[in-house]
């Protein structure tokens, strides 16, 4: 895992993302739509905005898939590993679940470029974290294993949230991808800027 920064919000994201995400939830509470869309108005389903099930957002945040992908150089925020144009399948993780926060379910800076595995480990639990604020040396590689370790020293809540992360990055699968891509290395197979490419 590695310190991702922030990018810079598409100009597009509000036009295709935030006002239609926004306008949905103003119908799904009983008020009037905000941005003019064909069809009939979506039917209430709650008398708050907090008490909209999960499940009932309309998924506007893939709209914004392919600019996670350029923005963040097809790199999976947590396992940081390239992914695959063909192979892998890109999603957008709420940093903040969606079924914890209502207002920043359209919101660019809660979205995470994530691999589906990596996003379905994590899934709506809030004790990951953030790959916006760790440092860059809190983590390093085993070699043997080829697990994620932790080589800082952390503090409550941080090293809970530590060590269930680990947890997820330490799949199976995940260490086995990274001792292929270090396999392919020793033996020539990729370049070091390949693995740089595939690996950061």
């Amino acid at each position: 895992m590695i310190r991702v920064p922030l990018a810079t919000e598409p100009p597009t994201f509000d036009n295709t993302v935030r006002r239609p995400g926004l306008s949905a939830i103003a119908e799904m509470v009983g008020e009037p739509s905000t941005v003019a869309r064909p069809g009939p108005c979506r039917k209430k389903i709650a008398d708050h905005r907090a008490d909209i099930p999960p499940s009932s957002y309309p998924d506007f945040w893939t709209r914004a898939i392919d600019d996670l992908l350029t923005k963040y150089d097809r790199c999976c925020a947590f396992l940081a590993c390239y992914i695959h144009p063909a192979t892998g399948v890109a999603t957008v993780d709420h940093m903040v679940p969606k079924s914890r926060s209502w207002d920043t379910v359209y919101e660019w800076s809660n979205y995470r470029l994530a691999s589906h595995l990596m996003n379905s480990l994590k899934s709506d639990t809030t004790a990951f974290l953030d790959p916006f604020e760790i440092e860059d040396d809190w983590f390093g590689l085993e070699w043997v294993g080829f697990e994620v370790v932790l080589r800082k020293k952390l503090r409550r809540p941080r090293l809970t949230h530590a060590q269930h992360t680990l947890k997820s990055l330490n799949q199976r699968a995940c260490c086995q991808l990274r001792k292929e891509y270090a396999q392919s290395y020793e033996s020539r197979e990729i370049t070091l800027n390949y693995s740089r490419r595939t690996q950061e």
